[in-house]
């Protein structure tokens, strides 16, 4: 069985997501804890799913588990499982989660959500592999390697007392951060051309083409929620469509557009100032390159004229965003 990233959902050519891989590749080859970075809904458990494959415990279990998802009260029984009279209703003896992933890696989405209680007690596991289930005395040993994953920014919870500095230090052994859509360049058409072949597979039907005004719709939306947000659309606009290509853009609802413009204006409440500023810097970058493209028809000399930058710094900053000027020849 193969165990490259694409087998595990990830798909690509940008430059920004092969350097993204070339680093899941070194982490995957160490066996220690990962902390893995990005927007909700980039793929993190993707990675995680890579990292795992990809590794030496690609054998054993795989198991996600979302922190942000478990009450308060059920977040220590859930890792650690527990012991019989643990509470009223533990008639029986429970393993957790770590003990599931024995051997494998425990994946902990949202890690930013635990308690501090339960913080405490992922820290002692971190650091010798021993806990204890909730109501014993026994003292257990997991061999587990955890990959956590957050898309809020550590450091300042960290200094908002939210969370404990010394098990961020723990869990950052490795670290790697997953890009988000928008930074993907032409990843969004690869990306949906995928999803088209899923879904026509998945419900026996023909696979349909992107309208020429999609395209550009998709080149040039935000994608505030990623992939997943990327994903959902392009299946939803595939099984309602009755025409051989997919329309989007022009065609699209007035509210989608109007959506468009205010996400252009706003950032993610889980941003810090810094990195707010720069996403909407490089929101703004994108869409002044997409619309010199376009009205260039293409052409990196035109459109460096028309920006006043010489074309080799606008030929960069076209690169960096992942913007193929032969795309907009043929528009």
């Amino acid at each position: 069985m193969s165990n490259s990233p694409e087998d595990h959902g990830f798909i690509g050519e940008s430059v920004v997501f092969h350097e993204m891989l070339a680093i899941l590749a070194r982490v995957a080859r160490y066996d220690t804890t990962v902390l893995i970075s990005g927007e909700t809904g980039s793929g993190k458990e993707m990675a995680a799913r890579a990292v795992h494959y990809q590794g030496s415990r690609r054998e054993r279990p795989f198991i996600p588990v979302n922190c942000g998802a478990l009450p308060d009260h059920l977040v220590e029984n859930e890792l650690f499982g527990h012991a019989r009279g643990a509470y009223t209703d533990a008639r029986e003896s429970q393993i957790g989660l770590i003990a599931q992933a024995q051997g494998g890696t425990l994946f902990l989405d949202e890690v930013d959500a635990l308690t501090a209680k339960a913080q405490v007690s992922l820290l002692r596991f971190l650091q010798d592999g021993q806990y204890r289930r909730l109501g014993g005395s026994l003292v257990e040993h997991a061999d587990v390697r955890v990959v956590a994953a957050c898309n809020s920014d550590l450091s300042q919870a960290i200094e908002e007392g939210a969370f404990r500095a010394d098990l961020y230090y723990r869990l950052t052994a490795m670290e790697l951060h997953v890009p988000p859509l928008r930074a993907r360049g032409q990843d969004v058409l690869l990306l949906a051309r995928h999803v088209i072949a899923e879904a026509a597979s998945q419900y026996h039907l023909a696979v349909k083409e992107l309208h020429p005004d999609t395209v550009q719709w998709l080149l040039a939306y935000t994608w505030p929620g990623n992939v997943r947000e990327l994903q959902n659309r392009i299946q939803r606009e595939f099984l309602l469509c009755d025409e051989p290509e997919i329309r989007i853009g022009e065609t699209a609802p007035d509210n989608d557009r109007r959506q468009q413009a205010d996400r252009r204006l706003t950032s993610p409440t889980t941003l810090n100032f810094n990195a707010a500023k720069q996403q909407a810097l490089q929101a703004f970058e994108r869409g002044q390159l997409l619309r010199l493209m376009s009205e260039s028809a293409g052409n990196v000399s035109s459109a460096a004229r028309l920006a006043g930058k010489e074309r080799r710094a606008l030929g960069k900053l076209l690169k960096k965003y992942g913007i193929a000027p032969d795309d907009f020849r043929h528009a």
